[in-house]
């Protein structure tokens, strides 16, 4: 990585957290946040990690996103919780209710949590790898504002809707995560390749005229477009469903801008938790001999392919050096 500062993953944690506390957050969120953050920069999308910490930080900095929420957990059947996050951070109500997700999950072979009013969920992986490391397979999908159009030359209707699919595979061994947006590229994408100054691939986005763009600044001031067309946006539409629909959230079309403005997003999320059947069945064994399988015959297997074993925890993190510099500012307010 140009330009990249390297940190242990002790540092890169503290200037984390000072960095939040800087920015408003109270103890709570705080370690919500930083431990999503750490967990994407060690197994998602880079662009998902400190890069977009960012975005949360300015957004405690400038009110859309409560930095001492009290998220409130009802129960309104016995295998599904339902919460408010009280404009706080996604991660945050989900860390609260966790472990009744996973025990209901146990008890009933299924539970489902779905929580409205929270800023961006951040990398959706992180919600299902947290499940299939208590040896839960989960599905997850949110919103956010819109600004995937539907088709090229129609309104921006969607946001990039990501969903996200995990599937344990043993222990000590990295689960199958997949994590991708309905949009051809996740907005964080275009957001790095606008301030790295490069060119992005037609098909990502249209300009603010609905014309294809390759330039990401236009693209920002345009939308994104789904992928594969006509079946992108039924993905978008039946992520839109699942969040907006079953949590109660605003839909994308009424749901503020994440990166500007005071107001609050206070978007949808659910996640579906599993069983994988009894453990005398061996489902989880059963799923790590075809992903073996699969892999052998050249597949990619996502979130085991691009490592061939767990990160060490004490492996350095690297964040771009612009990104440093941002968080080392708030955390000098802490």
């Amino acid at each position: 990585m140009a330009d990249a500062i390297e940190l242990s993953p002790a540092e890169a944690e503290d200037l984390a957290l000072r960095a939040c506390r800087g920015a408003g957050a109270d103890e709570p969120t705080a370690r919500a946040l930083v431990d999503a953050t750490l967990s994407a920069a060690r197994f998602g999308p880079a662009t998902l990690g400190f890069p977009h910490m960012v975005d949360y930080l300015n957004s405690f900095r400038e009110g859309r996103i409560n930095g001492t929420p009290a998220p409130a957990l009802a129960r309104p059947f016995p295998a599904m919780l339902a919460s408010d996050a009280d404009g706080g951070i996604a991660q945050l109500g989900f860390d609260l209710a966790f472990g009744d997700i996973v025990a209901a999950a146990r008890s009933f072979g299924i539970a489902l949590f779905t929580q409205t009013n929270s800023y961006t969920a951040g990398e959706l992986g992180y919600y299902v790898r947290r499940l299939a490391a208590e040896g839960l397979v989960g599905l997850a999908a949110t919103n956010a504002n819109a600004m995937v159009v539907s088709k090229p030359g129609g309104p921006a209707v969607y946001s990039t809707n990501p969903l996200a699919f995990g599937f344990p595979l043993g222990e000590n061994a990295l689960p199958m995560i997949i994590d991708q947006a309905s949009s051809a590229t996740a907005f964080v994408n275009i957001v790095a390749a606008a301030a790295e100054g490069r060119p992005i691939p037609t098909g990502w986005a249209v300009d603010e005229t609905g014309a294809d763009t390759d330039d990401p600044e236009k693209a920002l001031r345009g939308a994104l477009l789904p992928f594969g067309g006509r079946k992108g946006g039924n993905v978008a539409l039946l992520v839109e469903m699942l969040s907006a629909g079953l949590s109660g959230g605003p839909w994308s079309l009424d749901t503020p801008d994440f990166r500007s403005g005071s107001v609050r997003p206070a978007v949808g999320l659910t996640v579906l938790a599993m069983m994988p059947g009894a453990p005398e069945e061996g489902r989880i064994a059963r799923a790590a001999e075809q992903a073996r399988r699969l892999a052998g015959l050249g597949v990619f297997i996502p979130g085991v392919s691009e490592t061939e074993s767990l990160p060490a925890a004490s492996k350095p993190l690297t964040m771009p050096e612009s990104v440093h510099a941002a968080i080392r500012r708030f955390a000098g307010a802490a």
